[in-house]
C-alpha cells in the first residue's frame, strides 16, 4: 500500500473531516441558541418530580450579556422552527445522490455546506422579519445539508480503496459527532457571555471559509486531482477497477428489491431514532430529571456524542484491522460492531436514570460504511440518500412523539421514552444481523467479476 502521511485520499478525509464538524455544528446550534431568543416563561412546564432528584450544589451567578432580542414563541411554535429542518433535509437525500453520480460530489457537497453557511448568517435576519421567515430558512438549510453525506459517500467510492475505507470514511464523518460535541457546549457559552446571534455569524463564517479550501485542494476523482503521486493514483485506480460499473442507467428495481439495502435502513432508522431524542430531549431531561443547572447542563448534554466519536475513530481502525491482518469477513466484521453498538444503546436506556451509562452511547457509523462496502459502485451516492431519507424519518416524529408521552416530565414518562428507543434499537440491531451482507452486489458490478473482501 502507499503511505498514508500527507497523501491526496487522507487529505480528502481530514477536508471532510472539518466539513462534516461545521455541517453539524450548523446543525445544532439552534437548538441552544433558541433558548436564549425565547422570552421567559413561554414554555416553561413545572417539574412535578423535582424532588425525585435532589438539587445539585449551584455555581455562582456570573452577569450574563442579556442584548439578544427575544420572541414570543410558544412550545409549539418552538416545536415548528426546530423541526423544519428535517423537513428540507428529507427532501434532497435521494436527489443528492442521483447528482452526485452525475456531476461528482465535490461541487455538490462544497456548495451544499456553503449554502447551509450562507443561510445560517442570515437567521438573526429572519428571527426579526418573522418566524415564517426563520422556519424558511431552516428549511432550506436542511436542504443544503440533504446533498452532503449522499455526495460525500459517491466521492468515496472513486477515493478509497476496499481495505482502507473503514479508516477514511470514519475520520470524515468523524467530524459530524465531534461538531455537536464542540458547538453544544460553545453554543451555549456564546450565548451566555456575548449574544445568541453570534452563535450563527461566527458558525456560518466558518463554513463560508471552509468552503474555499475544499474547492481549492479537492478534487472528484484521483485521475482529476492536481498533486496526487503517480504511485497513489495507481494504488487506488487498481484497488478499485474491479468495482466500478460502467453500467450507465441507475438500475433501480433491483436496488429497491436489496434486502441488504433494507438491512441498512433499518439499522439507521432504528439508530437515528436514539439520535434524535437524545439530541432534542436531553437537555429538557437533564434539567427537569436531573436537576443540573443550565451550565452544566450544555457540557453534559454534549458527552453523548463525546463517546460516539471516540468510538468512530476506534471502531474504523478496528475493523480494517479485523479484515487485513486477521482475515475476518467484512459481513462479520460489519454485525459485530453494529450488534456491540445497538446493544449499548438499549443497556443506556434501560438503566434511564443513569448518566454514566449515557456516556456510552456509541454511533451508526459502521452502517453509513455498509453501504459503500456493499455496493462499492457509482451508486453509492444514490444509496446512502435512500438510506439517508429514511434514517430522516425518526428527526421528523421521534421527539414529537417523545415530547408528547412527558408532559408532566414525570420519572415514568421518562421511563417510557428510553424503553421504546431501547426497543427500537434492538429491533435494528436484529434485523441487521439476519439480513445484512458484505459483498459487492450483482447489480452494481454488472459486467465485472465479483470480488469479495
Amino acid at each position: 500500500s502507499v503511505p498514508a502521511c500527507c497523501s491526496a485520499r487522507y487529505n480528502l478525509a481530514l477536508l471532510a473531516f472539518f466539513g462534516f464538524f461545521l455541517l453539524y455544528a450548523l446543525r445544532v446550534n439552534l437548538s441552544v441558541a433558541l433558548v436564549d431568543m425565547v422570552e421567559p416563561n413561554t414554555s416553561i412546564i413545572k417539574n412535578t418530580t423535582s424532588n425525585v432528584c435532589p438539587e445539585h450544589s449551584s455555581s455562582l451567578n456570573v452577569p450574563r450579556n442579556t442584548t439578544g432580542e427575544k420572541y414570543s414563541w410558544d412550545a409549539d411554535t418552538q416545536g415548528w422552527i426546530l423541526g423544519s429542518f428535517f423537513y428540507g433535509y428529507i427532501i434532497t437525500q435521494i436527489p443528492g445522490g442521483y447528482l452526485a453520480s452525475k456531476i461528482g460530489g465535490k461541487l455538490l457537497l462544497g456548495f451544499g455546506i456553503f449554502g447551509t453557511s450562507v443561510f445560517t448568517l442570515l437567521t438573526p435576519l429572519a428571527a426579526d422579519l418573522g418566524v415564517g421567515y426563520l422556519i424558511a430558512v431552516r428549511a432550506l438549510e436542511g436542504l443544503g445539508e440533504g446533498v452532503t453525506f449522499p455526495a460525500m459517500h459517491s466521492m468515496w467510492s472513486s477515493w478509497a480503496p476496499p481495505l482502507e475505507r473503514s479508516k477514511l470514511l470514519s475520520i470524515s464523518y468523524a467530524g459530524a459527532q465531534l461538531g455537536t460535541v464542540v458547538s453544544l457546549p460553545l453554543s451555549g457559552l456564546i450565548c451566555y457571555y456575548m449574544n445568541w446571534v453570534y452563535v450563527f455569524y461566527i458558525f456560518g463564517a466558518l463554513g463560508v471559509l471552509w468552503f474555499f479550501f475544499w474547492m481549492w485542494l479537492v478534487s472528484d476523482t484521483p485521475e482529476t486531482h492536481k498533486s496526487i503521486s503517480h504511485t497513489e493514483r495507481e494504488y487506488i485506480l487498481s484497488s478499485l477497477k474491479d468495482q466500478l460499473s460502467t453500467q450507465k442507467s441507475v438500475p433501480w428495481r433491483p436496488i429497491l428489491e436489496s434486502v441488504p439495502l433494507w438491512a441498512i435502513v433499518v439499522a439507521q432508522f432504528s439508530y437515528n431514532w436514539t439520535f434524535y431524542t437524545l439530541l432534542t430531549l436531553l437537555p429538557t431531561y437533564m434539567k427537569e430529571i436531573l436537576r443540573f443547572d443550565a451550565e452544566e447542563n450544555g457540557f453534559l448534554s454534549a458527552l453523548p456524542y463525546f463517546g460516539c466519536w471516540l468510538c468512530i475513530i476506534l471502531s474504523g481502525q478496528i475493523a480494517d484491522y479485523l479484515r487485513e491482518k486477521r482475515n475476518f469477513s467484512t459481513v462479520c466484521v460489519r454485525k459485530c460492531f453494529t450488534l456491540i453498538g445497538k446493544c449499548k444503546l438499549s443497556s443506556l436506556f434501560g438503566t434511564y436514570h443513569s448518566l454514566g451509562k449515557i456516556i456510552s452511547m456509541t454511533d451508526n457509523q459502521e452502517n453509513l460504511i455498509n453501504s459503500i462496502n456493499y455496493f462499492s459502485s457509482r451508486y453509492a451516492g444514490i444509496l446512502l440518500g435512500i438510506t439517508n431519507s429514511f434514517g430522516t424519518i425518526p428527526g421528523m416524529v421521534g421527539p414529537v412523539i417523545a415530547k408528547n408521552l412527558t408532559h408532566n416530565n414525570t420519572v415514568g414518562e421518562w421511563q417510557t421514552v428510553f424503553y421504546i428507543a431501547a426497543s427500537i434499537n434492538l429491533f435494528g440491531a436484529i434485523f441487521f444481523a439476519l439480513f445484512a451482507s458484505g459483498e459487492v452486489q450483482d447489480w452494481a458490478v454488472s459486467g465485472y467479476h465479483l470480488h469479495r473482501n
